[in-house]
């Protein structure tokens, strides 16, 4: 029995040595002390020579080798000391690799995450340019003066999104030029609405006509197109018979516009020049304007309430301008030349 007991006692005793051995040695083994930070600093170093390799590929325009780099840098270190600024700078070189599609997703990524940032207006401003960008291809930027001509559903997200930086951010050193590219969108938007008032009018839907011109005048009344507007609008009110608001619309249009190029000498509104340039049919075309000619209203004379005196207006053509184009040639008067 003693000796079964002794047996008993020398295999617990070989079983805790063995433990304790077999923990000593995993102590060999695991990074303690000095080691940890010694690991710690190997991995800062290679965060931050992947970060700098990715801004040297982006100075040299490198920008797919860019984002590359940068997506591998938050892929490794996702709450590492450059994953916001990767994240941030992502947007930038998507931008301008021209995929637009991963810069947008990238920059809503980072307005949603980050919201307090500190470059958070930058983001925004990234946003602008994006949907700027999206609504035009490499023709259109090629001619920038068919961009009214264009669908102008980018040109109105990317003036929400810079007037959302401007709201949040007023002070960014960005807003100074969100402002300037909001006045030319805005620009943009109303005269794409004047270039749809005018199909109307010309396929003699004069309703629809009035009421883009309206909108143009109640949204846009600050941009140029807000003569054309009120020309259009007398055109189309003239059309349907509603001589009162013609009429309103005129005397607004010399008011206001009284530099407008279709006034004559006289005050009134001439639209024919405007209506032979815009509804000329393919016989008008083809016989240089001998035939076929376009249906133009005589000129409107504005009918101003008693009393009123209308101010005078150094802008309107005088009686040598009138003159010099009744003298002008006959082949300049039928193919429309100055």
């Amino acid at each position: 029995m003693g000796a079964t007991i002794d047996a008993m006692k020398r295999m617990v005793l070989a079983s805790v040595a063995w433990a304790l051995a077999a923990l000593l040695a995993g102590c060999a083994w695991t990074p303690f002390g000095g080691d940890d930070e010694e690991a710690e600093a190997e991995l800062e170093t290679t965060e931050q020579i992947i970060y700098e390799s990715a801004q040297s590929s982006l100075r040299s325009n490198n920008y797919r080798a860019g984002i590359d780099k940068l997506g591998r840098l938050e892929a490794r270190f996702p709450f590492g000391r450059y994953a916001e600024q990767a994240q941030l700078e992502l947007i930038y070189a998507n931008y301008m690799a021209r995929d637009l599609e991963a810069a947008e997703a990238a920059a809503d990524r980072f307005i949603r995450l980050h919201p307090q940032h500190d470059h958070i207006d930058y983001a925004y401003y990234l946003r602008g340019l994006i949907a700027d960008a999206e609504g035009s291809g490499l023709f259109d930027r090629l001619r920038p003066d068919d961009a009214a001509k264009r669908d102008t559903t980018n040109a109105r997200k990317a003036f929400a999104h810079f007037a959302a930086l401007l709201k949040d951010h007023p002070d960014s050193d960005y807003a100074k030029d969100a402002r300037q590219r909001m006045i030319h969108l805005r620009n943009v938007i109303a005269d794409s609405e004047i270039q749809i008032a005018n199909y109307y009018i010309s396929r003699g839907a004069h309703v629809a006509a009035a009421n883009r011109a309206r909108a143009v005048l109640e949204n846009y009344s600050q941009t140029p197109a807000a003569a054309q507007a009120l020309a259009i609008l007398v055109e189309a009110n003239h059309r349907l018979g509603l001589d009162a608001a013609a009429n309103d619309a005129l005397r607004i249009l010399a008011i206001n516009h009284p530099d407008f190029p279709a006034f004559d000498e006289q005050g009134s509104l001439v639209l024919e020049e405007t209506i032979r340039n815009r509804d000329r049919s393919w016989v008008n075309v083809m016989t240089i304007g001998l035939f076929d000619r376009p249906d133009a209203p005589p000129p409107l004379r504005i009918k101003h309430p008693e009393g009123y005196v209308p101010p005078p207006n150094a802008a309107r053509p005088t009686e040598a301008t009138a003159a010099a184009e009744r003298n002008k040639p006959w082949y300049k008067r039928i193919l429309f030349m100055d």
